[in-house]
């Protein structure tokens, strides 16, 4: 199975680089990272990562997968990026996400009627594009898996090839990789965290998150001219 994995500028690399180590304990499993030049993309943080594919020699993938970031933001009215995910998902058996890649593949079109999930600061605006937000790790509607922030990638990963393969492989890649999480705090959502933490990090998320939306309201409105 051809796996598709869009690498764009400012994304946040682990989204994408948690479901890639899942993956990649697959033999089945044909994993390509995909942007428009075979440059090296740089995530948020400066890490820079190789394209193996670009767009235009980038097979049909039998699952697609977009992961979040800032750079998600010029992705929802990047014309380009958008037909070319229109493209692939229309061959595609899974269309999948983890954090805001939902939001970009939510501009494509590509998940109205469909629950999904999404980092917790922005679900909301998945419902400007005709998505149920779901506020889950992981959400499974038809062939739509939709990871939530960040380092829910590696459950997403674990979920999907649990469908695939069976649950006991599954389970063997999850031991091999030794993900047994045991976080230094509790508290890695709004539902666990305490109040002063949640209010801090969303006072300095505020004007980003704002910014976010405005381009989700613009990108919603363009899909439904």
């Amino acid at each position: 199975m051809q796996v598709v994995m869009l690498a764009f500028p400012k994304m946040t690399q682990l989204d994408l680089t948690g479901p890639f180590e899942v993956f990649t304990r697959f033999r089945e499993l044909q994993v390509d990272l995909v942007w428009k030049t075979a440059d090296p993309v740089v995530d948020v943080s400066g890490l820079r990562l190789l394209p193996s594919k670009t767009f235009a020699d980038c097979p049909q993938a039998d699952i697609l997968f977009v992961p979040g970031g800032p750079g998600q933001m010029a992705l929802m009215e990047d014309a380009e990026t958008l037909d070319f995910l229109r493209r692939q998902a229309a061959g595609a058996t899974w269309i999948t996400s983890v954090c805001t890649g939902s939001l970009v593949l939510a501009a494509a079109g590509l998940m109205t009627g469909y629950r999904a999930t999404c980092h917790w600061s922005s679900i909301d605006q998945l419902a400007l594009f005709g998505v149920e937000p779901v506020a889950e790790r992981v959400v499974v509607d038809r062939n739509r898996v939709t990871g939530a922030g960040v380092t829910s990638g590696i459950d997403f990963g674990l979920t999907l090839t649990a469908m695939l393969f069976g649950e006991e492989r599954a389970r063997q890649a999850q031991l091999g990789m030794e993900y047994d999480p045991a976080p230094p705090f509790a508290g890695g959502t709004p539902s666990t965290a305490p109040r002063e933490t949640v209010e801090a990090v969303k006072a300095a998320l505020a004007p980003f998150i704002a910014q976010r939306r405005a381009i989700s309201e613009r990108a919603a409105g363009a899909l439904r001219r």
